[in-house]
């Protein structure tokens, strides 16, 4: 494939005015190719544009469906928060401003309740919607003890987690 300069008719100064368009500029391309570089240009477009972004998200690649609850250092106290419910080969966006915390824990149950990660900090849930303050003495304070699996998110600002059949 030849690459070739192209140039607008002369300016009124005499001199070649270069082309502004980088698609037209490369005559060379096909349509799909041409077709291909706007497509990627404009998703660059909207990924570097201002709009909030999700800065934890889990990405559910089992084949069930499973619900999630979270937990994190929020204004210097450990909180949980859950359901989400995310769907087979679905993703769910849970904290959505920048990760400000290291260490971000996640239980994650099946349809009928039982825990599907092996997790080894224990924090507070609930059976329904919930955000609780503080993982210390669970039972005490009518909620239920659960085994949260520690994600360390390397201090990205951003970061995924993939739930598969085979986490630990």
């Amino acid at each position: 494939m030849e690459l070739r300069r192209a140039c607008l008719p002369h300016s009124s100064a005499g001199l070649p005015t270069r082309q502004r368009d980088p698609v037209r500029a490369l005559p060379a391309l096909t349509g799909r190719m041409k077709l291909a570089v706007m497509a990627g240009a404009a998703l660059l477009a909207v990924l570097t544009s201002g709009e909030a972004r999700a800065e934890f998200t889990v990405c559910n690649q089992t084949l069930d469906v499973v619900n999630l609850a979270v937990g994190q250092r929020v204004d210097n106290a450990d909180q949980t928060d859950g359901w989400w419910t995310i769907g087979a080969n679905q993703c769910v966006n849970v904290i959505r401003e920048e990760l400000t915390n290291r260490y971000i824990y996640i239980y994650a149950t099946d349809v009928f309740g039982h825990a599907i990660l092996t997790g080894s900090t224990e924090m507070c849930i609930e059976r329904r919607r919930f955000s609780i303050r503080g993982i210390d003495e669970c039972w005490q304070r009518g909620h239920i003890a659960a085994q949260f699996l520690e994600v360390d998110t390397l201090e990205q600002v951003r970061w995924t987690f993939f739930l598969t059949g085979s986490n630990p």
